[in-house]
């Protein structure tokens, strides 16, 4: 499955967009295996955070029914986008014998193609609950390896006991595991309360806050860090509590005291504590705490709500709770990305910090188009899939941070690519590939032959070529597209600001040597055409002239 080619392209849904042409951040609806074999080359190494939320296979969620055979075809059938027999996507019963395989065989793929798109100081993080914590963890193990392996977050997700619980234990948790693609991985870590230093002494050495200078370790455990030490002004002598001892050696205490960084307290039974200087710390940073509990799915719940009007989705990812990791592992211009978008809740994280620290990250967001329960009060609103929910979330979001920072998103101003998204959509390629014949026939073979002289389907769109080519040159899908006509010709010029590289390509049914001249080509441009619209002496010019290709 992972080795196998892709058929597919993405075309591009100028109409579910906002502002196409400014837009920064990406909106994909597709299934996620078949959409990374269509991006890879695009975003190979390019991708600074990665956010997962798959189906955590409990029983009531979907697996994605992957088919080797043809991941195309299937999903072109289960979204209604051929004329087959329905073929839809069901939950995963405990019954089955591969109950935890077929998952794991599902995550695999997602996690070696996730990692290939991350770059070298990427992070990956993927929520899950117990079911399957510990088999993702081993399958994570093998995919990152185990030595990059950075934490095991532990989110209390439910703010109150589940009064429903059959076994009256409330499970309360989630987790968010963490690994990185090589060791230049990291978190920023939190911000320090400096609000705590001060200087009420008017200290020469600036700001201070007194701190603790008991250790952890009892005295059979660490007997030279148990030790009196004496104040030099009242002559009170202080020992450490048995259990404790103190946090540093007899000497480096001694240290402490001349340079009058110990505070010691004018009770004898007080306890000295250290005087610790804002310019000594070697980071404005802490380290970044595996436990978090002061945001809750409750706190998701009233985003989607607010944002509907109505409870479109269960159980949602709060964005404050994204928003934390994506400023912990992104910065400037990172490009963060979400292939199990689900409502969207990454892409409005970004939003959020960007907005907080004036930051220029970009979201690739990747959802399938599940289709929601009919029965359900989505769809008597008038949404069919939970991808038409994660957009409709997108441009609500865009549109409130819009009016708070006073920016019009139809404007072409530095804010727009800040809010603005481009929406691609899933589907067959333009390109034609090779079928071959049944029989050994040379009547037959003469007449495949005529039938592929020219390799675009049936249909194509001279827009959605473009994209399918530039992706598979390994162009950005918020590259830069300008159609010019050059000598009667119609000529697109294809650029990656990102990379800084361009193309042009050509689509006519005829090329002229006119326009060709016009563009002034060097062996370094590449240039695409169809086969079909050069003569051979044109082509032997242009493959001397440039870097030839053809459709």
């Amino acid at each position: 499955m992972l080795q196998a080619p892709t058929s597919a392209t993405l075309v591009p849904d100028i109409d579910e967009s906002v502002n196409f042409t400014e837009a920064q951040h990406t909106f994909i609806e597709g299934e996620n295996l078949e959409t990374f074999k269509v991006i890879y080359r695009a975003y190979f190494g390019r991708v600074k955070m990665i956010y997962l939320d798959p189906p955590y296979n409990t029983g009531n969620d979907f697996v994605y029914p992957d088919n080797f055979a043809d991941p195309l075809d299937h999903y072109l059938r289960i979204t209604g986008q051929k004329n087959c027999n329905g073929e839809y996507l069901t939950s995963t019963p405990e019954t089955g014998g591969r109950y935890h395989s077929t998952w794991l065989s599902m995550m695999y793929p997602r996690l070696v193609m996730a990692r290939q798109l991350l770059n070298e100081d990427g992070v990956i993080c993927v929520s899950i609950s117990d079911h399957e914590v510990a088999a993702l963890k081993f399958l994570m193990n093998e995919v990152f390896g185990e030595e990059n392996f950075i934490a095991q977050f532990v989110w209390k997700s439910r703010k109150f006991p589940d009064s429903r619980s059959t076994t009256q234990v409330s499970i309360d948790h989630e987790y968010l595991l963490s690994y990185r693609r090589s060791p230049d991985g990291l978190f920023r870590g939190s911000e320090r309360d400096e609000t705590k230093f001060q200087n009420p002494d008017n200290d020469p050495r600036g700001p201070w806050m007194s701190r603790s200078m008991l250790g952890l370790a009892t005295a059979e455990q660490r007997p030279n860090l148990h030790f009196p030490i004496t104040d030099p002004t009242t002559g009170f002598t202080h020992e450490p509590p048995a259990n404790r001892g103190w946090r540093y050696s007899k000497k480096r205490m001694q240290k402490l005291i001349d340079g009058g960084c110990v505070l010691f307290p004018a009770n004898p039974n007080g306890r000295p504590r250290e005087k610790k200087f804002k310019k000594d710390l070697q980071s404005q940073f802490m380290a970044f705490p595996t436990i978090i509990d002061d945001v809750h799915t409750s706190h998701g719940t009233e985003e989607v709500r607010e944002i509907f009007g109505f409870q479109a989705l269960d159980f949602p990812k709060p964005a404050e709770l994204l928003r934390r990791f994506v400023e912990q592992l992104s910065s400037e211009d990172d490009l963060v990305m979400d292939f199990f978008a689900g409502s969207c809740s990454t892409a409005h994280a970004v939003m959020e910090q960007n907005r907080r620290d004036g930051g220029h990250r970009r979201y690739v967001c990747v959802q399938l188009p599940e289709v929601l329960d009919t029965d359900g009060e989505a769809v008597r609103r008038g949404y069919a899939t939970i991808s038409q929910l994660g957009l409709h979330r997108i441009r609500t979001v865009a549109r409130r941070l819009a009016y708070e920072q006073n920016t019009m998103l139809a404007d072409s101003n530095g804010d727009t690519a800040n809010l603005a998204v481009r929406v691609f959509r899933l589907a067959e390629s333009n390109i034609r590939r090779w079928t071959g014949i049944e029989t050994k026939d040379a009547e037959a073979y003469v007449e495949q032959l005529n039938a592929f002289a020219d390799t675009l389907a049936p249909g194509w769109k001279s827009e959605n070529v473009v994209w399918e080519v530039a992706l598979r040159e390994g162009y950005a899908l918020t590259s830069e597209i300008e159609k010019h006509e050059v000598d009667g010709q119609n000529v697109w010029r294809v650029t990656d600001p990102q990379r800084e590289q361009s193309f042009h390509i050509c689509l006519d049914d005829k090329l002229g040597m006119d326009a060709v001249r016009t563009l002034g080509l060097t062996r370094d441009d590449l240039f695409v055409c169809r086969d079909t619209a050069l003569d051979d002496t044109l082509a032997a010019n242009l493959a001397l002239q440039c870097r030839l290709k053809v459709l």
